[in-house]
């Protein structure tokens, strides 16, 4: 049996789907907390939708993986960059349940009786088991808002990995993950 050289379609259209969408939750992170921005309102509603939806797709993102088998890495690579690459695509996983999650912890902690409606249409209860507190607010806050830069910083790392592999190295780790290319020979 030949060894898989691409991702699944499946797997790919979840990737890019769920990539732009943390890019947009990010746009939408740095404008909503501008105190002079407009409509920060809606933008928090759309942050919070957007979000539960990175929280859905990701779930069934990690489902997915579990019964799908993903190409290898290239024989080539040295020990410290397969770690980084596992380390980091664990860290992703992390992230797209994990910020939701506590944007929803946050949400759900805070004393204003704001419901959550995604997409206007959509209503989302809070988490039960989250006591209402503005203590507990400002952690999941500051979680949220730190682990959010901190998702900055992994998207240029696994830009700038696959911009190394695709340019420097001239493998196929960058073009397996991409719709319509065909991986090199």
């Amino acid at each position: 049996m030949a060894a898989q050289t691409r991702y699944s379609n499946v797997a790919i259209v979840l990737h890019w789907t769920i990539a732009f969408l943390i890019i947009g939750l990010i746009i939408f992170g740095l404008l909503m907390t501008n105190p002079d921005m407009p409509n920060r309102f809606a933008l928090y509603q759309l942050h919070k939708s957007f979000g539960i939806l990175v929280l859905l797709l990701s779930i069934f993102r990690l489902v997915w993986r579990l019964f799908h088998k993903t190409p290898s890495l290239p024989n080539d690579m040295e020990k410290w960059e397969v770690f980084a690459a596992k380390f980091t695509h664990l860290a992703f996983y992390g992230i797209m349940i994990g910020m939701p999650l506590l944007g929803w912890a946050m949400v759900s902690a805070s004393p204003l009786p704001i419901p959550t409606e995604l997409f206007w249409t959509v209503p989302w209860p809070d988490l039960p088991f989250i006591p209402e507190g503005e203590q507990l607010e400002e952690t999941f806050k500051f979680l949220h808002s730190n682990i959010g830069k901190l998702t900055i910083g992994l998207i240029v790392l696994h830009f700038g990995a696959a911009m190394k592999h695709h340019f420097v190295n001239k493998d196929n780790v960058f073009v397996r993950m991409m719709p319509w290319t065909r991986v090199r020979d």
